[in-house]
């Protein structure tokens, strides 16, 4: 496979890293930000040199479709989603949005499905930290969803957003929640910790409908999603405890993993 990566962060060197483990990717390319090649080069050669048998850093879409990616994994946030993204789908490339949040922006959600078509490609949601997003977007065609989601992280993980305007972070001794609202509001809110609120608004019953509250903890054993559905056809909830990427708090070890099945379901004879 020649695989495409926007973003040389937490979740794409340790996705390289996982690659790495096992059968290398035919070539590699990576879109990184200007002044971070050097960088990124010093990595892919020295502990990530097993992902790939050749490698190419670009700064721009027009680079990264120059050397022609099977397949282009977004992992560097709403920003470089709307920079990159349509380009890479109206060529005709499939993309896997690991930042779906970004898909709370109504015009971008507009602007990257209608690149898709264009392209006859396809934008892939991975299911990240979260687990039964097939049945949750099956369960959507029936229609009369009710979607309930709380997400709990320990208060580090929250440092940076504006749950730090309205809690003390460094000392909060019990579970407090910060926010409380629907899933367009939770993603626009906090970006980079509310990918699953989107991604659960976009399986099931849309952005206004789920709704979503946030929490601190300094007792979660790790980053926590907790989500409840009831509908005509199944009710059922999940509870899933998160360890932490070693390399970021807000990120959940477990999206890495996602978006490493999404890889393995292209190059297998049997995907699952």
């Amino acid at each position: 496979m020649r695989l495409g990566l926007i973003g040389f962060g937490n979740i794409g060197t340790a996705l390289l890293g996982l690659i790495a483990e096992g059968a290398p990717l035919d070539h590699l390319t990576v879109l990184v930000r200007p002044g971070a090649a050097d960088a990124a080069r010093s990595r892919l050669d020295g502990e990530l040199k097993g992902a790939a048998r050749s490698h190419a850093l670009v700064s721009d879409a027009a680079g990264l479709l120059a050397d022609r990616p099977d397949l282009v994994v977004e992992c560097a946030g709403h920003s470089a989603a709307e920079a990159h993204a349509p380009a890479v789908l109206r060529a005709g490339i499939d993309v896997v949005l690991v930042s779906t949040g970004a898909l709370a922006d109504p015009a971008l959600e507009a602007a990257l499905k209608a690149a898709a078509a264009e392209g006859g490609a396809r934008l892939i949601l991975p299911a990240g930290a979260v687990g039964a997003i097939d049945l949750l977007s099956a369960l959507g065609a029936g229609g009369g969803l009710e979607v309930r989601y709380r997400g709990i992280k320990p208060p580090a993980a929250w440092a940076g957003t504006p749950a730090a305007e309205i809690l003390d972070l460094a000392s909060l001794a019990e579970p407090a929640i910060f926010f409380t609202g629907n899933a367009r509001e939770a993603a626009t809110a906090y970006p980079k910790n509310a990918n699953v609120a989107a991604t659960l608004a976009l399986a099931g019953a849309g952005f206004e409908a789920t709704r979503v509250e946030l929490m601190a903890d300094p007792s979660a054993p790790g980053n926590v999603h907790e989500y409840s559905v009831v509908s005509p056809i199944a009710n059922y909830t999940i509870r899933i405890e998160n360890k932490p990427s070693s390399g970021n708090a807000k990120t959940s070890a477990t999206t890495i993993y996602s978006v490493l099945r999404e890889i393995r379901n292209r190059l297998g004879p049997v995907a699952i």
